[in-house]
């Protein structure tokens, strides 16, 4: 009677399992320095998007500053405190005035970091106060600058030159810059 032999020798299966076994102890050291790699990449991107959307939101009223669908009276922008403080007023119901009351509706918008927070206030007319509301959440970011500069160009509308900084609260080594410039076409 033949019997054909099948399946694996004892050697087989150690030589499998002890390969199995290396591979298994590269991959268990290499996956936690993964995961920590991801997680830093991944706050680095939440902070940069931070940064540049609030960053878009400045530019995009740095934009509109000094728009009037009539005669407004005043400044479309005037830049404080070394230009860490803007105040921005735009003719946005197009009735050509720029109202000031009542306070939930009016044309004006202040931009300010204090206490390494950038914050916003509708109808405001002075940099200092109560009432600013915070744009970042100062438990993950923490700004470091934020300036508004005004370069006249003779012959052309200003150029509004905007930098904000912010640091990761958690990282403060992870530092996002960004820097922005819009045309002031109202100005």
């Amino acid at each position: 009677m033949s019997i054909t032999m099948r399946g694996f020798s004892l050697l087989e299966v150690l030589l499998a399992m002890a390969i199995g076994s290396i591979l298994l102890l590269g991959s268990a050291r290499f996956l936690p320095a993964l995961q920590r790699e991801i997680w830093h990449n991944t706050r680095t991107l939440s902070l940069e998007d931070e940064i540049w959307q609030r960053t878009y939101t400045v530019a995009k009223y740095l934009q509109r500053a000094g728009y009037c669908h009539g005669h407004c009276m005043g400044e479309g922008l005037h830049i404080a405190e070394q230009g860490q403080c803007i105040l921005v007023q735009w003719d946005e119901n197009n009735n050509g005035v720029w109202d000031t009351i009542p306070a939930r509706e009016a044309e004006q918008t202040g931009f300010r970091v204090k206490d390494n927070v950038l914050e916003t206030l509708r109808g405001a007319t002075a940099c200092q106060g109560k009432g600013w509301e915070k744009m970042t959440d100062p438990n993950t970011v923490v700004i470091t600058a934020f300036t508004v500069e005004r370069r006249n160009i003779a012959g052309f509308s200003p150029l509004l030159m905007l930098h904000l900084r912010g640091a990761s609260k958690a990282e403060p080594q992870t530092v996002i810059d960004a820097q922005y410039s819009v045309t002031g076409f109202n100005l």
